[in-house]
């Protein structure tokens, strides 16, 4: 059972100086914890936040719906949005997953694959856990990492 920590703001710092804010702290996971709960989360969530930056290093940050196959996540963009134009040069790419408490970073490398070029089981699983087929929706492309 997590164990409450009552914590007050200091004088001056919020609309009511001495209101007791309830922060729950979980108790600290095993490695092996972790990384079912990792798999888990790349299983059942639906987006995660792709970060990607120009070649002059303006950065671009934007949610995308993907799909993990076990090894690789799937994920769809217009060919002509910054997140893909981005990932053409040098394939470097970093996604977040999950709320700011529990997050997990992926660093990766991206390859570009056209929709209409999926593997029909890439696309089936696409179209089955977002809701949508990239292969045929008319994209413009897609990217896995």
């Amino acid at each position: 059972m997590p164990r409450p920590c009552v914590r007050r703001p200091r004088r001056g710092t919020g609309p009511a100086p001495y209101r007791a804010d309830v922060i729950i702290r979980e108790p600290v996971r095993d490695r092996q914890q972790r990384r079912r709960d990792v798999l888990r989360r790349l299983e059942e969530d639906l987006d995660v936040w792709v970060a990607t930056a120009s070649s002059s290093g303006e950065p671009a940050l934007v949610p995308l719906s993907f799909v993990w196959d076990g090894g690789t996540l799937l994920m769809s963009t217009r060919r002509t949005n910054p997140t893909a134009r981005n990932l053409t040069p040098r394939g470097r790419v970093r996604l977040s997953l999950g709320h700011t408490r529990d997050v997990v970073l992926v660093d990766g490398l991206a390859e570009a694959v056209e929709g209409r070029d999926l593997p029909g089981a890439s696309a089936d699983a696409f179209a089955a856990k977002p809701g949508w087929d990239p292969a045929t929706a008319n994209r413009g492309g897609s990217t896995s990492v």
